[in-house]
């Protein structure tokens, strides 16, 4: 295949080249293992939750209206039919007059539609209790169904499940759900001048920081990481890591590159596979623009620059949106739910590209204060004093202090 030599691309282009990969699709996951997946089935509830009603504070099961007009001065006097126990049925109702002990969590009695807390009673004897404040019907309970109803769609597919929506299935005694498949992630660090992490590195050579720290961001997004380890910047041994993630991936990213002789062997490696569509040949951001994105048949191979500040960077901003993109979420930066500060400096840019500029965040006021974390892009210190990017935007040429700004967070 000839290889082409795209131009530099924005990076809502490279967003627009993701629709050329489909999602990879879906599995059935037990729920102790769907957390972060994204459903791929809406979720209607078959039963009310809770399936009764129950008290919201200990004190005693009433009728509310026989606490109407209570007071410290002239409290309501009420006998005492018996004890609610925890995870039982009362064999009893609750009639006028009458009251039931009963614990945060126990069933309503049959006839009770109240509780009063246990601070605004006195108990007189075992037989009857003396409350000092009046109760609204419904208080200090919660109803059958009122969390959800049986019959209403609780969940929408597509949704990303967080913990909370883990506790609504395990409450609606969903065991399983279809949930999206991680994506299978290889992870490549190519260099000859990089060596494994159990080795010492001679003069003029670094250990492997990037697969790591890449491998962890795959994980961090849902992804499967497998990473296969550092390769020479050489033609076979790279096509070989690259024909293995072929085979066994969904994904693969090759760290490494930064410089156009090596970024070439990298082209010439895929380029080497049938069916193979150079997408991205440089991206419009800082740091990060010799990056490249390319398509053999349907897998989707990243290169990433080789410093480490720069492919942790083109990470965040293009290959964990690719990645919500494969796990069925729109792609997005930062969320949903941007973080805001103000920055505490004048920062400079270049129109004609994004600039991604690593922050620190300090609460200052009321707000917060995003301080730059200025270095080169090899130094992976800068970003373990980083708490999230501040973008620029290409039209611009730099944010003056005390400005607003959207913070994506790493």
């Amino acid at each position: 295949m000839k290889l082409q030599f795209f131009e530099v691309k924005t990076r809502e282009q490279v967003w627009a080249e993701y629709r050329r990969f489909a999602p990879v699709g879906l599995e059935e996951v037990p729920l102790d293992r769907a957390y972060h997946r994204v459903l791929g089935e809406p979720i209607v509830a078959v039963e009310d939750l809770p399936g009764f009603a129950k008290a919201t504070v200990d004190g005693y099961a009433v009728r509310a209206r026989d606490s109407f007009g209570a007071s410290e001065s002239q409290p309501a006097l009420l006998a005492v039919v018996g004890d609610v126990g925890m995870g039982e049925v009362p064999p009893f109702e609750v009639g006028p007059g009458e009251a039931a002990r009963i614990p945060t969590g126990g069933m309503l009695p049959a006839g009770a539609d109240s509780v009063v807390m246990v601070e605004y009673t006195e108990e007189l004897d075992r037989r009857s209790v003396a409350i000092s404040r009046s109760v609204a019907p419904l208080e200090n309970m919660i109803g059958r169904g009122d969390d959800v109803r049986a019959g209403k769609e609780v969940l929408a597919a597509g949704r990303r499940l967080r913990a909370q929506e883990i506790g609504l299935l395990a409450g609606l005694g969903r065991t399983k759900v279809m949930g999206s498949r991680r994506p299978r992630v290889a992870v490549v660090s190519s260099g000859d001048e990089i060596v494994p992490v159990d080795r010492a590195p001679a003069p003029a050579q670094l250990r492997d920081i990037n697969s790591y720290s890449l491998a962890a961001l795959v994980e961090e997004c849902g992804g499967e990481p497998w990473r296969l380890g550092v390769i020479p910047d050489e033609f076979q041994p790279l096509r070989a890591a690259c024909e293995q993630a072929l085979k066994e991936a969904d994904i693969c990213i090759i760290s490494g590159g930064s410089s156009v002789g090596t970024r070439d062997l990298t082209l010439q490696v895929l380029g080497s596979f049938p069916d193979t569509e150079v997408l991205v040949h440089g991206v419009a951001i800082s740091p990060g623009k010799p990056t490249i994105l390319v398509r053999v048949g349907d897998r989707a191979f990243w290169g990433l620059p080789g410093h480490v500040a720069s492919a942790m960077v083109v990470f965040h901003v293009l290959v964990r949106p690719f990645m919500d993109h494969m796990r069925g979420i729109p792609p997005s930066l930062g969320g949903r739910w941007p973080l805001r500060a103000r920055l505490s400096r004048n920062v400079a840019s270049r129109q004609g590209r994004e600039d991604f500029i690593r922050v620190r965040l300090q609460q200052h006021g009321e707000g917060l204060l995003a301080e730059p974390v200025f270095g080169e892009s090899g130094l992976i210190s800068t970003l373990v004093r980083a708490d999230g990017l501040v973008r620029i935007d290409r039209h611009t040429e730099g944010v003056y202090a005390g400005e607003l700004v959207e913070i994506l967070r790493i």
